[in-house]
């Protein structure tokens, strides 16, 4: 039954493949929509029941709407916590090494499968409790340049910038220490550390040089390109290098305040994915 299900989906996805053409996507189109049905289900299902059993206190009096960032958390740690493990085994595949451009490996191609399905989860969440335009900016920009690297097309910086994701393990541990009666522990502090240095080190230094040569490589196939990829591509990757800044810049100064006063006033920290990682009452 499960197999039918999965030729139907690829059977379904190929008109709309073809049309946009993304030649690889119907191959992993199953993988898609189980990631995004699957992130949902943790949403809205698994997280809430895991959460009362394991938080009473801390999940179970909470309101409605607090439950619900809790839920998000617990989907975006899955989620990062998955996609690392993955893409890392993507790291030294020849064939996208040999065509930093155009080179496929299916290997990358499920686990970009399964980041679609969570950006696209992301984004739409980011709209139904829209907090910030950026986190919305996020989640599309992500969705668009994952989806559009079914063409295939960047398939080998696509794994590699998954990697920023090791920071939002971090962010998601604090924002739960932070409502688990852990707020300014050593823990707390231990945690807003190695927050920082992985944060500084995967998205904004070796993030920088990936970005670096991802512009290279653009500029070197331009020419082979829809104006519309180096549209989405470029400006995708300045806007989420901006919001690496943006954000770094929030989390020194709300960890500085968490930890050098008394009482702090609410600041909120965005995290890679766009959701809150962090909310200081």
């Amino acid at each position: 039954m499960i197999s039918e299900l999965r030729r139907n989906i690829r059977t379904l996805s190929l008109p709309l493949a073809e049309k946009l053409g993304l030649t690889k996507i119907s191959d992993f189109a199953d993988i898609i929509v189980f990631s995004f049905l699957f992130f949902t289900a943790v949403h809205v299902s698994l997280s809430p029941l895991a959460s009362k059993l394991l938080f009473p206190v801390a999940y179970g009096k909470a309101g409605r709407r607090a439950r619900n960032n809790w839920d998000i958390h617990v989907v975006s740690l899955v989620h990062a916590l998955a996609v690392i493990i993955l893409a890392g085994q993507c790291l030294g595949l020849s064939s996208l090494d040999a065509d930093r451009a155009f080179g496929w490996d299916n290997k990358a191609g499920y686990v970009q499968a399964i980041a679609c399905g969570y950006f696209l989860w992301d984004s739409l969440d980011a709209m139904v409790h829209f907090i910030d335009v950026g986190f919305v900016c996020h989640g599309i920009a992500c969705l668009a340049i994952y989806t559009l690297g079914f063409k295939p097309f960047l398939a080998y910086y696509g794994v590699r910038f998954l990697f920023w994701e090791l920071s939002t393990v971090f962010l998601n541990i604090h924002w739960f220490l932070d409502h688990t009666g852990k707020t300014g522990s050593t823990l707390q502090f231990v945690n807003g550390t190695v927050l920082l240095l992985t944060f500084s080190c995967v998205r904004l230094l070796w993030g920088g040089k990936m970005s670096y040569d991802f512009f290279h490589t653009l500029q070197d196939v331009s020419d082979q390109l829809p104006f519309a990829y180096i549209v989405i591509y470029g400006g995708g990757n300045v806007i989420l290098q901006a919001l690496n800044w943006f954000w770094f810049v929030k989390m020194i100064s709300a960890l500085r305040k968490r930890f050098t006063s008394p009482k702090s006033n609410g600041y909120s920290v965005p995290n890679g994915n766009g959701k809150l990682a962090e909310h200081i009452d």
